[in-house]
């Protein structure tokens, strides 16, 4: 399967019955599996006006108790950023998948990630975050997004899919872990449901006495640091004794570990440390490898976002360099192998 149809049937199998979004390339795939897939289950595919008014039917059906998703693409979830603020705000779990293409502004539609500081900074108003998983495998995009449910779930919280044009479109072998029982959502005592028989729940946002709003957003902040407690995850890849280790998620990982084949058979000690989950980053990880390494080489596809973490998890222990392409330019392994050389001391 694609990348975007791995993701949608996951969704499914997931207990997903809600589906609200927008076309825009590289990501419309998923809307369009959902939309024959979704009747087949008795769930609903609706293609809204904008990504506006998507983000929105997510709020409501979330309220509601119901698992649900959008996708989009790097402007489309610049315009869901109130809403998803709205979402967080009123702790309600959803998932979001976005299949990052190059900006700013409208950008093209190659592969890119430079929304790293949009998915893992807040990207909306307010104090909150979303938790946010990166796939690099078709694999992994099936599997984060049937955990995603869960995490959004057990958190009251959105959790972004963050992928790229890569991710969702190339084919790769996905296995289901198929169930005799369909998913059902968990109970959701909260959710606004119509019932008479039990005490009135509201949802909402907006409260304007300060010692209020200021218990909730300490309530928000609770959860979250138990999510960072709990949920960091990531790969280590022949880091045990690497001169260089390269940072690196999604397509970039993918790229880099032909680059460490290369690498490793000139004589080179160099590994991979891939954070699966952006939020919470695995700093705790990153630390500990930084006890014992001389560089990190940072490889994005952007100017240098995921860099920062890296930064303050490293804490000045080893050295930090960079290497980016931007624009929806994707670097080969062949530049990845000529950029640890130069850290080296050049080609054995």
């Amino acid at each position: 399967m694609a990348g975007n149809e791995a993701i949608a049937e996951a969704a499914v199998q997931a207990g997903c019955r809600y589906y609200f979004g927008y076309p825009i390339t590289p990501q419309n795939e998923i809307g369009e599996y959902m939309a024959w897939r979704l009747p087949e289950v008795g769930g609903c595919f609706l293609q809204a006006e904008s990504e506006v008014a998507a983000i929105y039917m997510v709020f409501g059906a979330a309220g509601a108790g119901a698992r649900v998703m959008t996708s989009s693409s790097s402007p489309g979830i610049s315009l869901m950023q109130e809403g998803i603020s709205y979402i967080a705000a009123a702790e309600l779990p959803c998932v979001l998948v976005n299949m990052m293409r190059g900006g700013p502004g409208l950008g093209g539609i190659h592969p890119s990630q430079s929304d790293y500081f949009q998915a893992t900074k807040g990207g909306g108003h307010g104090d909150y975050h979303l938790l946010v998983l990166a796939p690099s495998t078709g694999q992994e995009a099936a599997s984060l997004t049937a955990l995603a449910f869960d995490l959004a779930d057990k958190y009251r919280n959105p959790v972004m899919i963050l992928g790229d044009g890569n991710i969702g479109q190339m084919m790769e072998p996905v296995e289901f872990k198929l169930s005799e029982k369909p998913i059902a959502a968990p109970r959701k005592d909260w959710a606004i449901t119509g019932s008479n028989s039990r005490s009135r729940n509201l949802i909402k946002t907006l409260y304007l006495d300060p010692v209020i709003l200021e218990k909730r957003n300490l309530e928000i902040a609770r959860k979250l640091r138990e999510a960072v407690r709990q949920e960091a995850r990531f790969e280590s890849y022949l880091t045990e004794d690497a001169d260089v280790v390269i940072a690196a998620y999604g397509t970039v990982a993918r790229i880099t570990k032909t680059a460490i084949k290369i690498l490793r058979e000139k004589g080179f000690k160099v590994g991979l440390l891939r954070p699966i989950s952006l939020y919470p980053f695995p700093y705790q990880q990153f630390a500990q490898v930084a006890e014992k390494v001389k560089h990190f080489l940072v490889v994005e596809m952007s100017m240098g976002q995921m860099i920062e973490d890296v930064r303050l998890a490293v804490c000045g222990k080893s050295k930090i360099h960079f290497y980016g392409r931007v624009g929806g330019m994707v670097p080969s392994y062949d530049e990845i192998v000529a950029e640890v050389e130069k850290l080296l001391g050049g080609p054995r």
